[in-house]
């Protein structure tokens, strides 16, 4: 079955810009409320995003917090009950994207990879669960954002593949715990959007799409309307869409 998502409720982490943000406004095109976090994004990227959401004709509301840390969560958690006071929707998007080979990782790196990588949304998961299972009726849909790190080992980036491969096993544990009321799932995107902090080229960036096998790169939008199908359908869990133009297969 196929749900309603109007007038629902959706935390998004990291959804202040690149594809936390696409995906926060594909869900207020659904009609869905948006709490929106941020950690360092800038106060005009905020106001950007939140003027967008809200001329979609939903309610919305920002909150700053580092959820790195189990404080950080818990402020995030406490701005919902306060604004909304409920919770039907959580997307685990806020991620930190370092390249770095395994013997160059050092402890700190991977310490604050796991915290905001893993950790974080397994804590984000438990203060979702709690809420969720408040509805009346209880209930409602957890969506992990993963990637290639998740389907096998990606050397070049070892620490944050090893943490969406975490990820990928937290969604799959948590679809198992938290059944029949919530649901989880993942997305796992490919090439979607340029890396937000290297210089490449348009010809580059399309390069990078004739090695997978429909020979072309995504979009953030692809992403974004992952999420909501899997918000919306009342009978998967456990699922992981891969988005990304068949990378996994490569």
């Amino acid at each position: 079955m196929q749900l309603d998502l109007t007038g629902r409720v959706a935390l998004v982490t990291g959804s202040a810009q690149r594809v936390g943000r696409v995906i926060a406004l594909e869900l207020a095109r659904h009609g869905v409320n948006i709490m929106v976090h941020y950690h360092s994004s800038s106060p005009d990227e905020v106001r950007s995003v939140m003027q967008d959401i809200k001329s979609l004709g939903v309610d919305a509301t920002s909150v700053q917090a580092d959820i790195s840390t189990a404080a950080g969560v818990e402020q995030i958690f406490s701005a919902i009950k306060d604004h909304f006071g409920r919770l039907n929707i959580l997307v685990n998007s806020a991620s930190v994207f370092q390249k770095r080979s395994l013997l160059e990782v050092t402890l700190e790196e991977w310490e604050q990879t796991m915290a905001v990588n893993l950790t974080a949304p397994f804590l984000c998961t438990q203060a979702a669960a709690a809420m969720m299972k408040e509805n009346s009726p209880p209930g409602g849909a957890i969506i992990n954002i993963c990637d290639r790190g998740a389907d096998k080992p990606w050397p070049e980036y070892a620490h944050h593949g090893i943490s969406k491969a975490g990820l990928l096993a937290l969604s799959e544990v948590s679809a198992v715990s938290l059944g029949p009321d919530i649901r989880v799932n993942a997305v796992t995107p490919g090439p979607v959007m340029k890396p937000a902090r290297r210089n490449m080229s348009d010809q580059d960036w399309q390069a990078v799409g004739e090695n997978l096998p429909l020979k072309q790169v995504g979009e953030a939008e692809d992403v974004a309307r992952a999420v909501v199908y899997l918000a919306r359908e009342s009978f998967l869990t456990g699922t992981v869409i891969h988005v990304n133009g068949g990378e996994h297969l490569t």
